[in-house]
C-alpha cells in the first residue's frame, strides 16, 4: 500500500439533543477529535474518537505531538504493526483513557483507508458474520426521567421495532425497583429491559440490588461496580443469576481477559474508542467468543454497527445517536435492527461542510 504523507487533526463539540443523566454524571458535551490520513496515492481515511466533556484537547495534543508524526512515511496497510508501535511509543501513559482515545482516532482512520482502497465495507473486511444486528435504545431511560416517561419511551421503542430499552439505576433501591417493575408490568415479558449503574455501587450494595432487581427479569446489570474492582465483580457474578455486563470503562485487552478468565462477567461491552480502536476491539470480541460470551458494545452506534455485524457473537447495538450533526445520512435501521453500510470504509457518510462549520478553534493541526 502507498505511504502515509499527510495527517490532519481537528475537533468538533457535539451537544446532546436530550438531557442525559446517570448515577454519577450528566452529559453536557461530546468532544469529537477526528483524524484524516492521506496516502501517496491521494486516498483518504477518516477516523474519530470522543470524550463526554473533558480531555478532548489532550487527545488532540497527544495526536499532534506524539502519534501523527510517527505515521509519516509508514505503509498504511500495516495497520496492526502501526497500532502496536504507537502503543509502545506511549507506554508511559498506557493503559489509560487519553492514550486509548487517541489511538482509536488513528486506528479507525487506517481501517477506513484500507477499506476505501479495497472497495470493501468495514463489516465485511473485519469478518462479515451478520447482515444486521438487533438494537435496544438508551435515549429514553435516563435517571432523571420519571416512571410515566420511561413507560412512554418503552412503548415507542417497541413500536419502532427495538428489542429492548436501557433504564439507568442509582436512585434509592425502592425507587429503582418501582421504575423497573412499572416498565416490566406495562410492556410484558417479550421486551428486554437492560439496567446500567455506571459504576455507582459498592460490592455489598450491588449484591443487594441484584436481588431486588431480579423480579423485573432484566437482561443485564451493567457497570454495577468500578471497573477496576475485578474481585468485586467475581463476587457479584457468583451471587446472582442476572448477567453482569462490563467493558465501556476497560481500556486494555488484558483486562478483558482477566474478567473472562475469572467469570467476572457474562457480557462484554467494549467501546471501540476506549479500547483503542478497531484492531483491539476485534481481539476482545474474538476472545469473548472463545468464552461463549456475547458482545454488546457501548455507544458509538454508527461505528459499532459494522463491528457487531463483523463478529458472530455481536448481540446488540446500543441506540444513542451521535453523529447526526456531522453526517449527510444516518445509520440504517430496519424494523429495529441495525444494518451496516455497504459503502467502502467505515460506512459513515461524513458531511465536511457541516464538520468545517463546527471545528473548534485552536484544535486543528496538519502533520506532513
Amino acid at each position: 500500500m502507498a505511504r502515509i504523507e499527510r495527517v490532519e487533526i481537528l475537533m468538533v463539540d457535539l451537544k446532546p439533543k436530550v438531557v442525559r443523566t446517570d448515577a454519577i454524571q450528566s452529559f453536557v458535551s461530546q468532544e469529537t477529535p477526528m483524524v484524516r490520513i492521506t496516502d501517496s496515492d491521494g486516498a483518504v481515511g477518516t477516523g474519530y474518537t470522543y470524550t463526554i466533556g473533558t480531555g478532548g484537547h489532550s487527545v488532540v495534543e497527544l495526536l499532534a505531538r506524539s502519534l501523527a508524526p510517527r505515521l509519516i512515511g509508514r505503509d498504511a496497510g500495516m495497520v496492526e504493526q502501526i497500532w502496536k508501535d504507537l502503543l509502545f511509543s506511549t507506554h508511559a501513559t498506557a493503559v489509560g483513557a487519553i492514550t486509548s482515545l487517541a489511538l482509536c482516532a488513528v486506528d479507525t482512520a487506517l481501517w477506513d483507508l484500507r477499506c476505501v482502497r479495497s472497495g470493501t465495507p468495514l463489516y465485511k473486511a473485519a469478518g462479515g458474520a451478520q447482515e444486521s444486528v438487533p438494537m435496544y435504545t438508551t435515549e429514553g431511560g435516563w435517571l432523571h426521567l420519571e416512571v410515566d416517561d420511561l413507560i412512554a419511551d418503552a412503548h415507542r421503542a417497541r413500536e419502532a421495532g427495538f428489542g429492548g430499552c436501557k433504564i439507568k439505576v442509582g436512585r434509592a433501591p425502592h425507587e429503582d425497583v418501582d421504575r423497573l417493575m412499572a416498565v416490566r408490568d406495562e410492556l410484558g415479558r417479550g421486551f428486554e429491559i437492560m439496567t446500567d449503574a455506571n459504576q455507582a455501587f459498592t460490592v455489598d450494595e450491588a449484591i443487594r440490588r441484584a436481588r431486588l432487581y431480579a423480579p423485573a427479569d432484566i437482561a443485564w446489570f451493567e457497570e454495577p461496580l468500578p471497573a477496576e474492582d475485578l474481585g468485586g465483580h467475581v463476587r457479584l457474578s457468583g451471587s446472582t443469576t442476572i448477567p453482569v455486563a462490563v467493558g465501556e470503562s476497560i481500556y486494555s485487552i488484558s483486562h478483558f481477559r482477566e474478567y473472562l478468565q475469572r467469570g467476572a462477567c457474562s457480557i462484554v461491552q467494549p467501546d471501540v474508542a476506549r479500547i483503542g480502536g478497531i484492531t483491539p476491539w476485534l481481539k476482545v470480541a474474538h476472545m469473548a467468543e472463545g468464552f461463549n460470551v456475547p458482545v454488546c458494545p457501548h455507544f458509538l452506534m454508527e461505528l459499532h454497527v459494522a463491528l457487531t455485524a463483523a463478529v458472530p457473537n455481536g448481540r446488540w447495538v446500543e441506540y444513542i445517536p451521535q453523529l447526526d450533526d456531522l453526517t449527510s445520512a444516518g445509520m440504517r435501521m430496519v424494523k429495529g435492527r441495525a444494518v451496516p453500510s455497504e459503502a467502502p470504509g467505515l460506512g459513515i457518510a461524513w458531511d465536511w461542510e457541516k464538520i468545517d462549520r463546527q471545528r473548534i478553534e485552536g484544535a486543528s493541526r496538519v502533520i506532513v
